[in-house]
């Protein structure tokens, strides 16, 4: 039997009426401005817990060759790929307290990478590393980071616990001036952003946080003083709490489990239930993943993204419920669209995402005894309106007598707090302690958002030159009268599930631009008609969103149920395609974003 047998006409009108329910239930009218910053009042719970003490250190007042702003997977990689070039003075600017980005600040009991970590870790060509697990624990990422950042003497220059403030453009000595919230106030010849998209927690706005009398952090600074315990578990202090956990996304999911086993007793506030498949870690070894021989990591990684950007592969190295499930992204892109009018290629995806939602779905009956409880983790939406997540001890968890799910969908969300506990629907829950698994401010971060003031030729800045027709850019990287600006990660880039190897190839390519420009005496900066043409590649093909995340359920996907704008905002064809792009471009035009003089206007 085909899927469209097994899914009538009239099971995908139910499913229909009910995904928009469920939608609609959920949907508030303060969008994503319910959530608040952890800054002013609610400052200290963005705190670095982790940093050591400093007694201070002099102000930088030096010339370095490149500027990195961020010392996560990108800026570390930038560095490691400018280093591999033969670029000098190389210095990162980090505001946490050490190398790792996400990963310094994520480590909380339960924590692991969604993403294969053969796969996942860069560089494992180049460090000689094999991860000891499928999908590696925090604490084994944030090591390898700290591996690669030692192995190309990323810690010589580097700056911690230090906030980037400015960037402005000195035409007379043609470098950027960098200051910080430490005084410094350094040139670099190149500057390359590395500031990431899930960088600023964000807390729930609920009324009245300020009147809970009892203990309450963010998963991104677990507070280990107040919960006892390690990333492996072991949380002895909360063994007579009653504990709340606010956030059912991939950090809930990780966190539920290690909360339910140690906790006196668990609440779990949910307004939207995750898709939680099969994970299925287990330690491996160099034998199990091919490691014999160099380059192994590259065609590994190679391999999943084909597979997950919807390119024919024979093999499927890595076998995981993300490449099993990449049919489903396939049929996002423009290049499945161009083979089918758009009313096909909504029945296609409409049967294939049944199916994998309606098994989603079968395997929490299977896993959950109270059908109650069952119900209501069974997510009613579309798989790729939120992140798929994964876990095989996430649902289990429920079946505990010392955990409680708590509704808040009719609420949408908590309430509002009192000095015990929260109230939902007019019930209040008396807790000891609430934690925010409440994730990032999608895009908050940097020069994207503003939060780093860029100023380039004439003293323009950045976000005013694009606030009327949006961000300009050659392939996501340069913009014209930003010279040697170079950003990673951003806009009119592609983007993938596995953001490592985005962020590596992203590197590359600033590193070999960097060399060129060195080379040539030339300096970066691309023509506005080359920003033109990539536009335009962008336009022609421009995903039509509306139709998909209209349907889904808020989050941060969709502007927590705003939609998402269409337009060029992204290379359409995935990421497989835009890094082949990339390289061919190395390879035989990159002349066109090199200037001899000063200035590339045209």
């Amino acid at each position: 039997m085909t899927q469209s047998e097994a899914l009538s006409a009239e099971a995908l009108a139910d499913l229909r009426r009910r995904y928009r329910l469920e939608r609609e239930r959920r949907v508030r009218p303060d969008g994503a401005q319910q959530y608040v910053a952890a800054e002013a009042r609610f400052g200290y719970y963005a705190e670095d817990p982790y940093a050591a003490e400093e007694s201070g250190r002099e102000p930088a007042r030096d010339r370095v060759d490149v500027a990195v702003v961020g010392g996560g997977f990108g800026g570390i990689l930038a560095g490691a790929r400018l280093r591999r070039q033969g670029i000098g003075r190389v210095r990162v600017v980090e505001k946490g307290g050490d190398f790792g980005g996400t990963w310094y600040w994520n480590r909380y009991p339960g924590i692991h990478c969604d993403v294969e970590s053969h796969v996942y870790l860069p560089m494992l060509d180049e460090t000689g590393y094999v991860p000891e697990w499928k999908y590696a624990p925090g604490e084994e990422i944030r090591r390898h980071a700290v591996r690669i950042a030692e192995k190309f003497d990323l810690y010589a220059d580097a700056l911690f616990s230090t906030t980037v403030t400015s960037l402005n453009w000195d035409e007379t000595s043609g470098a950027w001036v960098v200051t910080t919230d430490r005084g410094d106030e350094f040139r670099a010849t190149y500057v390359v952003t590395a500031t990431g998209t899930l960088t600023e927690l964000k807390l729930p706005g609920i009324p009245g946080i300020e009147d809970f009398e009892g203990h309450t952090f963010h998963t991104s600074r677990w507070d280990y003083a107040y919960t006892g315990g390690t990333p492996q578990g072991g949380l002895a202090g909360l063994s007579d709490k009653r504990v709340g956990v606010v956030g059912t996304g991939a950090t809930g999911v990780q966190v539920v489990p290690e909360l339910a086993r140690d906790a006196g007793h668990l609440y779990v506030f949910q307004r939207t239930p995750s898709t939680v498949d099969v994970r299925g870690n287990r330690r491996t070894t160099a034998r199990d993943v091919g490691a014999d021989h160099h380059g192994w990591a590259r065609e590994r990684r190679d391999n999943f993204l084909g597979i997950v950007s919807g390119e024919h592969v024979e093999d499927d190295f890595v076998a995981d419920r993300w490449t099993s499930s990449a049919g489903l992204l396939e049929k996002l892109l423009p290049s499945f669209r161009r083979q089918d009018d758009r009313a096909a290629l909504e029945a296609a995806y409409e049967v294939a995402d049944a199916a994998k939602m309606n098994e989603v779905r079968a395997r929490v009956e299977q896993v959950v005894t109270d059908p109650g409880t069952a119900e209501r983790l069974k997510p009613w939406y579309r798989y790729a309106c939120k992140r798929p997540t994964f876990s095989d001890l996430y649902l289990q968890a429920f079946n505990r007598d010392n955990v409680t799910l708590v509704d808040t969908a009719d609420t949408q969300g908590i309430e509002r707090m009192t000095a015990r506990g929260v109230v939902v629907g007019g019930t209040e829950y008396p807790l000891d302690c609430l934690v925010f698994a409440t994730g990032f401010s999608v895009g908050n971060s940097g020069i994207l958002s503003g939060r780093l003031p860029v100023h380039g030729r004439g003293g323009v800045q950045l976000r005013d030159a694009w606030r009327e027709r949006g961000p300009r850019t050659l392939h996501g990287f340069t913009s014209n009268g930003f010279p040697n600006l170079i950003q990673l990660g951003g806009t009119q880039s592609a983007p993938s599930v596995n953001f490592t190897h985005v962020l590596d190839e992203h590197a590359v390519h600033a590193a070999a631009l960097v060399a060129a420009a060195e080379a040539r005496g030339a300096v970066i900066e691309p023509s506005r008609a080359s920003e033109d043409a990539w536009l335009a590649v962008l336009a022609e093909d421009a995903p039509d969103h509306e139709w998909f995340h209209a349907e889904c359920t808020p989050g941060y996907y969709n502007g927590e149920g705003r939609g998402r704008p269409n337009g060029a905002y992204a290379y359409p064809h995935g990421a497989f395609a835009f890094h082949q792009l990339l390289q061919r471009w190395r390879e035989e035009s990159m002349d066109e974003v090199l200037a001899t003089g000063t200035s590339a206007r045209g």
